[in-house]
């Protein structure tokens, strides 16, 4: 049973605002409907906070259309000067899904600091030690307090060589010895998987190697119902900081809620450094901050399975919503079941981001296409050594495929002098747009930079020009119940339908001489300067340079990707039944392709797919351009 004589307090991180928010929504929630909570939180006394880093990063950017960087200043406005306030970056991946450079990293450091960050948490989901050292200079250069990570995993398979007490507390001997500056040390699992054993003994063996002073955090997720019991352990072994949340952003695949600890540790002589009284009154507002928002089963829900595939908490909500956009949920249990043959094959490296979204895509790959017959890039270059030395070695088998699939050889060089320095192309895009040159916006569209994905369709270049993708969690409002007609009455005479501010333009088909031919047409807005306020046809040419159109076809069944149509052709759809967006069209209009030629690009799980030609042909029409989203029921392309 734990105890202590003397009288110990443990000191919390609240997580509500970054890690529950990432846990239970992907990150989706606009900082409108969260920082009431997160400002009387403070009110209430809680002295340090998660609140950026991540997907709190990404996700605002991405999906919202808000600025990462002005929410975390407004978070900062609202807690006030003297609280701590914590990111979470990814060692050589900073806060981003690729390697980045020095330079890059040292620019994300001045950034965060500068938008009142005070606590950096990096790991290296690879447990390079080289890494780490490497990329916490910029955290220090930066001025903030700087908290290694050793990050842990329960593996799905059985092994004595990693993920062991001995395995973790040599990591934390290379990073005492390594000379690097470190303020503090943090277990972090992510997916909440290992047993309380092992974190009880890898504890005991840090402290008694630790300085004094330094330290020791507890990270974990309540994924498969064994968070309270993990820190209870890690207590007992010496940590002396723990993370907490509170409901409706607590357990689950978040962090157990504050209070669930507190009764706990009744009796024990242990007591958490913030009072719990206050948050039932944080629990309602957050329930009413949220009330539009839709809770997932799936993410609130303790699923045990999880300890066989160790997914974090923060990934397997985004990565729900995802399939569910996508259509493809019905795949879930298989992709999941597909984790240990890919945590296996690659090396054992822990499944906290990036890493975790390369074995999901990987398991998704293998159970999409059939195994390794696609190699997801990160997957692969992971496996060949490009984010850093591998746990366990991978297999040879799958680092050949990769090798051959990506047209990349082993590297076993340094992951930072890999990277491509992005800050001259950043700028340089910003300039081309016409945009404002600073060091945010370079860093907004170097953070969502992607290899091959066109710029003109950046997450960053989207938000500076107003252009942003919203994809935001909300319920699905009922149809509203038609009131009963009113009697008749005379009714006034209807106003002249308001005329369009620009340019309209749409589609139509036209039968001419037994042959469908589909017309683009513009609608413009008539009279300029005489204010005539009408609307005219401006232009009007035929699609597909007036070659025989495709009738509307009916939706292709899921995995489908073509139909034959009317008037001669085929059109080719996407393979997902749900919304995917187009990052890439490959041809034009006239190409000549051949029977699997690439014919676009689209975007699933955070992923790009490839849109094959079902036959050969010639492409008679393009329905679609870059950024569009689309589904099974809009043809991409026309072949002929």
């Amino acid at each position: 049973m734990i105890f202590t004589e003397s009288a110990r307090r443990i000191r919390v991180m609240f997580t509500p605002f970054r890690d529950g928010l990432q846990s239970t929504f992907g990150g989706k929630v606009r900082l409108e409907d969260f920082l009431p909570a997160m400002e009387a939180s403070a009110k209430l006394g809680i002295r340090h906070f998660e609140f950026g880093g991540g997907a709190l990063f990404q996700a605002p950017l991405f999906y919202l259309g808000q600025n990462p960087f002005e929410n975390m200043r407004r978070m900062r406005a609202a807690v006030g000067p003297d609280v701590d306030l914590q990111i979470l970056t990814r060692s050589v991946s900073g806060v981003t899904l690729t390697t980045q450079s020095p330079e890059a990293l040292a620019l994300q450091g001045r950034l965060m600091a500068a938008a009142g960050t005070t606590w950096d948490r990096n790991f290296d989901y690879m447990n390079d030690v080289r890494n780490l050292v490497k990329t916490g200079k910029p955290i220090v250069d930066a001025g903030m307090h700087h908290q290694a990570v050793i990050a842990l995993m329960g593996l799905p398979f059985e092994s004595d060589e990693v993920h062991t007490p001995e395995f973790y507390i040599d990591i934390g001997r290379q990073i005492l010895d390594s000379g690097m500056h470190v303020d503090s040390i943090c277990l972090k699992d992510a997916s909440g998987t290992t047993d309380p054993v092992t974190i009880y003994q890898t504890a005991v063996g840090l402290k008694k190697i630790m300085p004094p002073e330094l330290p020791l955090w507890m990270h974990t997720h309540d994924t498969a119902s064994t968070g309270v019991a993990c820190y209870l352990a890690a207590i007992h072994g010496g940590a002396d900081g723990v993370d907490l949340a509170v409901r409706p952003l607590a357990s689950g695949t978040s962090q157990p809620d504050a209070r669930s600890l507190v009764h706990s540790l009744k009796g024990t002589g242990y007591q958490l450094d913030m009072d719990v009284d206050g948050l039932p009154e944080i629990e309602s507002m957050l329930e009413e901050l949220l009330s539009d928002y839709a809770f997932d089963p799936t993410t609130t829900t303790p699923d045990p399975r999880v300890l066989g595939f160790p997914m974090p908490g923060g990934a397997i909500g985004p990565n729900v919503h995802m399939m569910k956009k996508a259509g493809i949920l019905d795949r879930y249990s298989k992709v999941l079941a597909e984790f240990p043959v890919v945590v296996e094959s690659a090396g054992a490296w822990t499944s906290v981001t990036p890493g975790s979204q390369q074995y999901w895509l990987q398991a998704f790959n293998n159970v999409l296409y059939g195994r390794w017959e696609k190699i997801d890039a990160g997957y692969g270059k992971a496996v060949l050594g490009y984010f850093g030395k591998t746990p366990l070695p991978p297999d040879p088998k799958v680092v050949e495929i990769a090798s051959e699939q990506l047209d990349l050889p082993v590297f076993e060089g340094d992951p930072l002098e890999a990277a491509p320095n992005n800050i001259p192309a950043a700028r340089q895009a910003l300039e081309e747009r016409g945009l404002e040159v600073t060091d945010e916006n370079i860093f907004l569209v170097l953070a969502s930079m992607v290899p091959g994905k066109n710029l003109d369709i950046n997450e960053g270049i989207r938000l500076l020009t107003g252009r942003s993708k919203i994809d935001i969690p909300l319920k699905t409002k009922e149809e509203e119940k038609k009131a009963p007609a009113p009697a008749p009455a005379p009714q006034p005479e209807p106003a002249a339908p308001a005329a369009p501010a620009g340019p309209i333009t749409t589609r139509c088909v036209v039968e001419e001489g037994g042959k469908l031919r589909t017309f683009t047409v513009t609608l413009e807005p008539l009279g300029g300067a005489s204010g005539d306020g009408g609307v005219g046809v401006a232009a009007q040419a035929p699609a597909a340079s007036q070659a025989p159109a495709a009738a509307p076809a009916a939706a292709p069944a899921a995995g489908a990707a073509a139909a034959p149509v009317g008037g001669g052709g085929t059109d080719v759809f996407s393979t997902f039944a749900g919304s995917v967006e187009v990052v890439d069209v490959r041809v034009s209009t006239g190409d000549r392709v051949e029977q699997g030629s690439v014919l676009a690009v689209v975007e699933a799980m955070k992923a790009s797919h490839d849109i094959r030609s079902p036959q050969a042909g010639t492409v008679t029409a393009i329905h679609v351009r870059p950024g569009d989203e689309i589904d099974s029921s809009a043809p991409i392309v026309t072949i002929a």
